[in-house]
């Protein structure tokens, strides 16, 4: 595959480049809160991920398999698998419950601030 530059026939006209210019002075002044908001999105992502990493910990030092958990839990082996390696990156609340109460955890939900 190769790049070309692609050239236009024609200037903008007047309306064009104010449209192009609002649009443009638009993004800049939301990008900082966008930016922002997906910071703390990617946050939360690693408190799951930490949280789920806990959960496989606390599997390991019970001395449980996947199929021990399956039997404790009710759920599909092969779902708990993703869980674990991050295949499944939006469990429910159910599934965390589920896993933390068969390794003898329980799951604590908090709210803050921002």
């Amino acid at each position: 595959m190769s790049l070309r530059r692609i050239i236009r026939d024609s200037r903008l006209s007047p309306e064009e480049a104010a449209e192009n210019r609002e649009i443009r002075e638009q993004v800049a002044e939301e990008l900082p809160e966008l930016i922002a908001r997906h910071e703390e999105r990617m946050a939360a992502l690693d408190q799951l991920t930490d949280l789920v990493h806990q959960l496989k910990s606390a599997r390991e030092e019970k001395g449980l398999s996947l199929s021990d958990l399956t039997r404790l839990t009710g759920m599909d082996r092969s779902a708990l698998s993703k869980l674990e390696t991050g295949q499944r990156l939006n469990p429910t609340i159910e599934t965390l419950v589920r896993y933390a109460d068969a390794v003898g955890k329980r799951l604590v939900v908090a709210l803050a601030n921002v």
